[in-house]
């Protein structure tokens, strides 16, 4: 069903109310962006009915605590028309409308695009296609794990509706039946570069929602009668999400921008402003900025918990770290009920199944769909829950863009990844993440962790619910013996070392499986009367680096790092640039990779052909000057 301008509003403001506040957010971004001297103008004037009627219609929140649990949530998923969303936080009384003068400037928390740095914003957005997900991963724990009426709106561009990170969502929205979560579809038909690809084919939108399963509905985006009705059925329905798509003009409202290519990205030039905004009815003057921020300058933190069960081993059993990773979480769900899991359909393999099993009400399945499952998480913990989201490391890379936004976003998700490296064995290379180091190290404040046995995985998970901001924590697909006793602590950051004497010739620095090499190296070399000291670098960020040094300085300068990933971006490199930087005086090193491209073959073949095998440490060593 069409919705026309005949149907009233059931309840909120008025529509004349909503037309003036709709066009002073057209003025507000124009000023704002001619002001910036960039900026998107004509995509926010194209949604200006549609924010106008979601924040002073549909919407119930309190501007003056918008995060609050049950209050209503608003993800801007084109995140180039941040100013539109700045104006409408103004116009509720989040902060000054003269503050919107400040967009873009160093001082100002009202960046280019979205970030949670301002108030009422719960995710970074502007790389398009992720905030569906966000918003859906905000629905879900609003529906299933606070069990409020919490709803959450989703402003989409018909540019990022050709990303398949938005149907992952459609698809994930709609299995879980989030009648909490309602999309809004800007189809205003010109993209950047030309027309989007189905231009005002809204029956073309429509088709694909509706075989997902979401109650969808056409309007005339401008028509504020018309979308507020369809935003008072979309309250209504049960069952299912509900998608609002919306015929818009891009540039509406200024003749010389209404619908003309070329203006994307583009501010109105100072000489043009005065005469779009006298189209627009005119603008009053605003009082200058105080200079006042109101950035949230500090996101919550994962809330506090009492300690879980401690872990239960004994030295020399065999268990693989991604079994302890399952082990350890249904530990945590025991103590801290924000924790909460997502698997992406390979629960039996990554061990999130014990948790499912045992609180099967706090487990989602993001099934084969990473980019989806990664800014789901980010919206559960936007809400405050502690999510776990796990799959194989090397399917975390189809998710990179989604991790680095939920860097931007100061995410506290906990991602982990298994079946790192050659050491799956037979599986083959399509299968062994070589590249999962390097890809979260550079992730602002991240935290990257990789246990070598069970004991330092439960005690990391423990650490990673403790810990603000993203963790990722490696683990490996075989069974490795354990090192630890059960009372040992891994605090962060840190390292242990497991051998060492007063005469050692270079200190062997490995992570995970690599460790159980380099002991195996050491003992072979003792026997030769050759001493190594040996290090668990369980945290590879961040790295103690001062420490690190006196370890290495102790053993004569000299230090082999030893790892199941490639040279580039992994554990070698993290050490060698915490020694450089710490001023390190080394007589050598050496780093072993995995080098070349791997293939199938047992996990103790793989080790030794790639060059990170116990056989490879010891020729390392005694090859030092």
């Amino acid at each position: 069903m069409t919705a026309t301008s005949q149907e009233a509003p059931q309840r909120g403001t008025s529509i004349e109310q909503l037309r003036e506040i709709a066009r002073r957010l057209r003025v507000h971004s124009l000023r704002a962006t001619t002001r910036a001297g960039s900026g998107h103008p004509t995509s926010c004037l194209s949604a200006a009915e549609l924010v106008a009627a979601v924040f002073f219609h549909a919407m119930r929140f309190d501007p003056q605590n918008p995060h609050a649990p049950d209050c209503d949530r608003f993800v801007l998923s084109k995140g180039h028309a941040a100013p539109v969303l700045y104006a409408a936080l103004a116009e509720a009384g989040v902060f000054p409308a003269s503050r919107l003068m400040t967009l873009r400037e160093f001082a100002s928390e009202l960046e280019g695009h979205p970030t949670p740095r301002v108030p009422g914003v719960d995710a970074a957005t502007g790389s398009l296609g992720q905030g569906l997900s966000v918003g859906a991963g905000l629905a879900l724990g609003a529906k299933y794990l606070d069990k409020n009426q919490a709803r959450v709106y989703v402003l989409l561009g018909d540019g990022e509706m050709a990303e398949g990170n938005v149907w992952e969502a459609v698809a994930f929205a709609a299995h879980y039946k989030l009648d909490n979560l309602t999309a809004l579809v800007d189809i205003n038909a010109l993209g950047q570069s030309e027309p989007t690809m189905y231009r005002h084919d809204l029956e073309a939108y429509r088709r694909r929602f509706d075989a997902y399963g979401w109650h969808t509905e056409l309007v005339e985006g401008h028509d504020l009668a018309a979308i507020i009705a369809a935003l008072d059925r979309a309250r209504a329905t049960r069952g299912r999400p509900q998608a609002i798509l919306a015929r818009t003009l891009k540039g509406k409202g200024v003749s010389f921008l209404e619908g003309q290519e070329g203006w994307h990205g583009r501010p109105v030039p100072e000489d043009r402003l005065a005469a779009a905004l006298a189209e627009l009815g005119g603008a009053p003057e605003l009082p200058a900025d105080e200079g006042r921020s109101y950035a949230r300058t500090a996101l919550p933190a994962p809330p506090d918990f009492p300690a879980p069960a401690p872990p239960a081993y004994r030295r020399g059993e065999l268990v693989a770290t991604r079994q302890a990773y399952g082990t350890a979480l249904k530990k945590l769900a025991a103590v801290h009920p924000r924790v909460v899991a997502v698997d992406g359909d390979v629960k039996n393999s990554t061990y999130a199944e014990i948790f499912a099993d045992a609180y099967p009400e706090r487990f989602f399945q993001g099934y084969i769909a990473e980019q989806n499952m990664v800014s789901v998480g980010v919206g559960l913990a936007a809400r405050g829950l502690v999510p776990f989201v796990a799959t194989f490391a090397c399917f975390l890379s189809r998710a990179c863009d989604q991790i680095r936004m939920a860097g931007i976003s100061r995410s506290n998700l906990k991602l982990v990844g298994s079946h790192c490296g050659v050491s799956i064995g037979e599986d083959g290379p399509s299968q062994m993440a070589l590249e999962d180091l390097a890809m979260f190290r550079p992730i602002p404040d991240a935290t990257v962790l990789y246990p070598a046995d069970a004991v330092a995985t439960e005690r990391l998970v423990e650490a990673m619910a403790r810990r603000p901001g993203i963790c990722f924590l490696r683990t490996t697909r075989p069974k490795t013996p354990v090192l630890y006793g059960n009372d040992e602590l891994f605090p962060i950051p840190g390292f242990k070392v497991l051998r060492q004497s007063g005469h050692d010739r270079a200190a062997v620095i490995a992570g995970g499986i690599t460790l159980h090499e380099a002991l195996r190296a050491a003992e072979r070399l003792q026997q030769k009367g050759i001493a190594v000291r040996v290090i668990d670098l369980y945290c590879l960020k961040p790295l103690d680096g001062a420490a690190l040094r006196r370890e290495v300085e102790a053993a004569g300068g000299c230090v082999i790092t030893v790892e199941d990933h490639y040279p580039e971006g992994g554990l070698g490199e993290a050490v060698a640039t915490a020694l450089l930087e710490s001023g390190a005086r080394l007589a050598a090193m050496k780093r072993l990779a995995v080098s070349g491209l791997p293939h199938s073959g047992k996990p103790e073949e793989l080790l030794d052909a790639f060059g990170i095998s116990a056989r490879h440490i010891e020729a390392a060593v005694e090859a030092l000057p």
